[in-house]
């Protein structure tokens, strides 16, 4: 009924832009509903932790799992240089010596792209092959889009953050969720679309 509306020769192009709107928006609520809402089993040990930048609750875990002995070294990635680790336990209300020593701060990521580029670097130089990445369970999915392009011999364990102001549950209904959401899935499929064309780009061995 609606297309007998557009002028014949915009049928088509319509047809296609609204089939397109509705696989966007079918994909998105897949993308919410599929968001992690837990963490993975604690007793998962790794040889490190990386944490993304980005809010002071992804601190305070990554300092607690590398406490509790779940890897041997902590890699904060996107760090904003001048930063020193000491700063960085304050932030998340995190004390002691016993950390500073195993905690390692990235400066080069600006993005989350960098982040994985900048993390495959250093597990590389560390020589280790399996890394907990602690993220916000919204940023989870992107993340390891990079994290597996840039990483693909590194098992990764996922450990999703829930950000107390993200509200998953009916998330259209509040504003500030909803925008994150909307503005993480299309990075998300951006991602996807990268990944898959620098993928049919790699020479076959």
């Amino acid at each position: 009924m609606i297309l007998r509306l557009v002028p014949r020769p915009l049928r088509t192009p319509t047809l296609v832009g609204l089939v397109a709107a509705l696989l966007w928006a079918g994909g998105l609520f897949v993308f919410a509903a599929s968001l992690p809402r837990q963490a993975p089993d604690d007793s998962i040990t790794t040889d490190a932790i990386v944490v993304l930048t980005g809010g002071s609750e992804r601190l305070s875990v990554g300092f607690d799992l590398l406490r509790a002995g779940k890897a041997r070294k902590l890699f904060i990635s996107g760090v904003y240089r001048g930063v020193e680790v000491r700063e960085l336990l304050a932030l998340s209300s995190k004390s002691g010596n016993d950390l500073e020593c195993c905690v390692v701060l990235g400066y080069d990521a600006d993005d989350t792209e960098g982040n994985a580029v900048e993390t495959a670097r250093w597990m590389e130089d560390e020589g280790f092959h399996s890394l907990r990445v602690v993220t916000a369970n919204y940023h989870m999915p992107r993340s390891l889009v990079e994290f597996r392009r840039a990483l693909p011999g590194v098992t990764l364990v996922p450990h999703p953050v829930s950000p107390v102001k993200v509200r998953l549950d009916g998330w259209w209904s509040w504003p500030g969720t909803a925008e994150l959401i909307v503005g993480e899935y299309s990075k998300y499929l951006l991602a996807l679309v990268r990944a898959a064309l620098l993928s049919s780009r790699q020479p076959i061995a």
